[in-house]
């Protein structure tokens, strides 16, 4: 016990550490809280925060190639859609229509992991062309990648299906799985258990699992030789070079792992979804996970993770329900007269805040990064280089 409180003491003042133990006592508990102040009802609740997990999935891997190695990517989307695909065309009837006329119904696990090594190859072929470019060229080409994969799902309709995308697709399944109040069932123990898309719960638990194991995993690169390799091509590429840094394998391990937990998270959306469509990879994807990343704090994995879970819940719970906010807002303040359309002039107030949405969404990215322009949580060299300015001590002269 000693050794438990003197830990809490040492880290009660760690910005880090507080955050994962309120992402960890959140994550644990929200299902249950949900349930009870809903009265059963929170479903929709729990299954919004399972698709926020694939987002915390996608900005834990893009701070490794934005926030640790620095290398820009603005066509992340690309590796999510591929991680998608792969799920989508090995776990369904998808390719008995295309020329292998076969369908593959590998299970959920093993598909996940596939997703995520042919996500992690199209990361390598990304990065081995690009080893000399930088910045805004290195971006150029990402955007690039992140435009073509799409379409070429798209195009590839004898394996795709093109725009209508894969759908069917299987589930995963356990031998067993504890259900309780948590998932507004009794206490009890499944058989067989499948992850049917009504069970918001368990799909849940899932992605919690799956973004418990991918922290666990980036932290220890983070502290490794390859994430200090990372940090030195970050700063300076050619001093990193010059103390014997291998960039270019540096560079190519850095798209490579970064993309792989994008086809991870892929993969899992696609089993959850149970549809793949190339709509759903486009570039305004890839800006919003960069958004996420830099909004949290670039290099630093619980900043992403926190700038993750605000942006998605700004973009998917707070705007679509500010319409209906705003007029049952103006009812109970007796100014209903804000709630009626005139014909040809005003459209009423839920309808007015609606068309409003993308001003205020950047409208409140546009403060937080005017009030926090390190991220909400950033790393301490982040936050020291904003703080005190990046610039050359100038020569004493000796005399």
């Amino acid at each position: 016990m000693k050794r438990l409180s003197k830990l809490v003491r040492e880290q009660s003042k760690n910005p880090n550490a507080i955050a994962y133990a309120a992402m960890a006592v959140a994550g644990l508990t929200f299902p249950g809280i949900a349930q009870f102040a809903t009265g059963g009802n929170a479903d929709y609740l729990v299954s919004l925060a399972a698709d926020a997990g694939v987002f915390v999935l996608l900005a834990i891997g893009l701070n490794v190639v934005v926030g640790f190695a620095g290398l820009l990517d603005l066509g992340y989307a690309a590796f999510f859609a591929i991680g998608s695909y792969t799920y989508g065309m090995l776990a369904s009837q998808q390719l008995i229509s295309s020329p292998l006329h076969t369908a593959l119904h590998v299970p959920f696990w093993i598909a996940l992991v596939l997703g995520m090594f042919i996500a992690a190859g199209a990361g390598a072929l990304l990065g081995a062309p690009t080893l000399r470019l930088r910045g805004d060229y290195l971006a150029i080409v990402t955007l690039g990648f992140g435009e073509i994969v799409p379409r070429f799902f798209r195009n590839m309709r004898e394996w795709t299906s093109g725009v209508n995308g894969i759908s069917a697709l299987d589930v995963p399944t356990l031998p067993f799985w504890i259900t309780g109040p948590w998932a507004n069932t009794e206490l009890a123990i499944e058989q067989n258990f499948r992850f049917v898309t009504f069970n918001a719960t368990a799909w849940y638990v899932l992605i919690v699992i799956l973004i418990v194991a991918s922290v666990i995993g980036v932290n220890n690169l983070h502290g490794s030789r390859l994430g200090r390799a990372w940090m030195a091509v970050r700063e300076d590429e050619t001093a990193a070079a010059a103390m014997g840094v291998n960039t270019v394998n540096t560079k190519l391990l850095a798209f490579a792992i970064g993309a792989s937990f994008s086809g991870f998270a892929g993969a899992f959306y696609g089993a959850k979804l149970s549809l793949v469509s190339p709509e759903s990879f486009g570039f305004v994807v890839s800006i919003t996970i960069l958004s996420m990343v830099v909004l949290g704090g670039m290099g630093n994995i619980p900043g992403a993770m926190v700038g993750a879970l605000l942006l998605y819940a700004v973009l998917y719970k707070f705007l679509p329900d500010a319409p209906l906010q705003a007029a049952s807002l103006a009812h109970s303040l007796g100014l209903d007269w804000l709630n009626t359309v005139v014909p040809d002039g005003w459209p009423g107030l839920g309808e007015f805040v609606s068309r409003l949405k993308f001003i205020i969404f950047g409208l409140i990215l546009v403060t937080i990064m005017l009030v926090r322009p390190q991220g909400l949580l950033p790393s301490r060299l982040r936050a020291q280089e904003l703080k005190r300015g990046v610039h050359d001590e100038p020569v004493t002269t000796v005399p």
